[in-house]
């Protein structure tokens, strides 16, 4: 059985970043609009994140903007990175990712890892500044360091494949665990098979079944398809038909395409060869089955 890999560089900033400044409590449009009109470049922030997300006012990209720019302009370096993200994404602006980069670029100086990391996306695949995959890793890196899961989860990727810096597989293996041990599950599934197939570590079957099976859990749908195989073969784990229909099933529920066909054959593969009482047993696991929830 051949490994799924999980996705490589994430392709998207919007896929894994979020907006800043999210409040932690419920605060009032009222209260946050005084202090917003007096200048104070926290609450402009805030009513701007409001505003892009409807929160306690209607949503409103333009307004969002608006309040966005205001506490960008006064330096602060969470609206700078909102409004990079408004203009990637066109919202409340016409897309460019030009002005996209400015903006992300101003949050990065100021040590925001969250632009670091956009910026790495930015020079990786050359959208608003020339391709550079050299400078995408310095910028990935710097976001790294500073306990980026998603920044470490693509220098894995890039360490893995080469891209921009010497191709290193026991490189690509320690940012993909410090990544894992943060629940990125794209990493735990990255770190599975390097264990699975023997590169950067020594080949441990079992290590690849506890890093899938973390994954998994969270409802990843390439860990629950590799887990699946590796019940089936009995790699790491005592070899278990139920169990591989299991996670099998629960990875054709999660996945779309290629993915799910292969997930889908898998499951009805193994179904052939178990009693009818082992498959509904199987089936109600399934419906059974509940999602780790984020820590």
């Amino acid at each position: 059985m051949a490994a799924h890999q999980a996705p490589g560089l994430l392709s998207t900033v919007l896929s894994s970043i979020r907006a800043l400044v999210s409040s932690r409590r419920p605060v009032k449009a009222q209260r946050l609009r005084a202090l917003a009109d007096q200048g104070d470049a926290v609450a402009q922030a805030k009513l701007g994140l409001m505003y892009a997300n409807g929160e306690d006012v209607p949503q409103d990209d333009a307004e969002a903007v608006r309040w966005y720019r205001l506490a960008a302009d006064q330096g602060y370096a969470s609206a700078q990175f909102n409004l990079g993200i408004m203009y990637g994404t066109g919202r409340g602006v016409p897309q460019d990712d030009a002005a996209a980069a400015r903006w992300y670029r101003l949050a990065a100086d100021q040590g925001l890892a969250a632009a670091h990391f956009a910026l790495g996306i930015m020079c990786q695949q050359g959208q608003g500044v020339p391709q550079d995959d050299a400078e995408a890793v310095r910028w990935y890196r710097l976001a790294a360091d500073q306990g980026y899961a998603a920044a470490q989860f693509n220098l894995g990727v890039i360490y893995q494949q080469g891209q921009g810096v010497p191709q290193d597989d026991a490189e690509a293996v320690r940012w993909y665990r410090l990544a894992a041990e943060q629940r990125w599950a794209s990493a735990q599934v990255s770190l599975g098979v390097m264990y699975q197939q023997g590169q950067g570590v020594p080949q441990d079957d079992a290590e690849a079944v506890r890093w899938y099976r973390l994954a998994a859990d969270q409802g990843y749908a390439d860990a629950q398809t590799n887990l699946g195989f590796m019940y089936r073969d009995g790699r790491g784990v005592p070899q278990d038909d139920v169990e591989a229909h299991v996670w099998f099933n629960l990875a054709t529920a999660r996945s779309s395409d290629e993915d799910r066909e292969m997930s889908l054959k898998a499951r009805d593969a193994v179904a052939e060869r178990m009693t009818a009482e082992q498959v509904a047993k199987a089936q109600r696991r399934a419906r059974e089955w509940t999602q780790t929830p984020e820590p």
